[in-house]
């Protein structure tokens, strides 16, 4: 696990826009570590069957960055860097959340039958995670 990189931002949580390959037999989406993404994929893992009002993530990631892409449905997500929030809606195949390292961020509101992609730039490591939002906070403070 590498050292936590400098304090992140809500405005560096971007959506960014995936090649779409238009094709009367169907749509095609693809993406590319180090090249759609702001870098190299470890871990790829989906979410799914996610109970009406449930909400998922409520956690921080030390080193790790994540990119989010809702493959069916939609759901927001709830970026914070202990300062400023806001509340990012993803409802495209095509188009990804980037969320940089040190940002609190909560999956919620999802339509029923929603299914999203998680792309990471680590493999799991619990020690990576911060879950407690009290000790986010007083992270991203020091």
């Amino acid at each position: 696990m590498s050292r936590p990189v400098p304090h992140a931002s809500v405005q560096d949580c971007v959506l960014i826009d995936l090649p779409k390959m238009t094709d009367p037999r169907g749509n095609l989406t693809f993406i590319e570590g180090g090249g759609h993404v702001p870098f190299e994929i470890r871990r790829v893992f989906y979410v799914y069957d996610v109970p009406t009002g449930t909400n998922r993530g409520a956690h921080a990631h030390r080193s790790l960055h994540q990119f989010i892409v809702c493959l069916s449905g939609s759901l927001d997500v709830r970026v914070d860097d202990g300062e400023a929030e806001e509340t990012i809606h993803i409802n495209r195949p095509w188009r990804g959340l980037h969320i940089p390292p040190m940002i609190w961020a909560s999956e919620v509101n999802f339509d029923p039958g929603s299914i999203y992609l998680v792309l990471a730039s680590d493999h799991y490591d619990e020690a990576d995670y911060i879950r407690d939002y009290d000790n986010f906070l007083h992270a991203v403070r020091d």
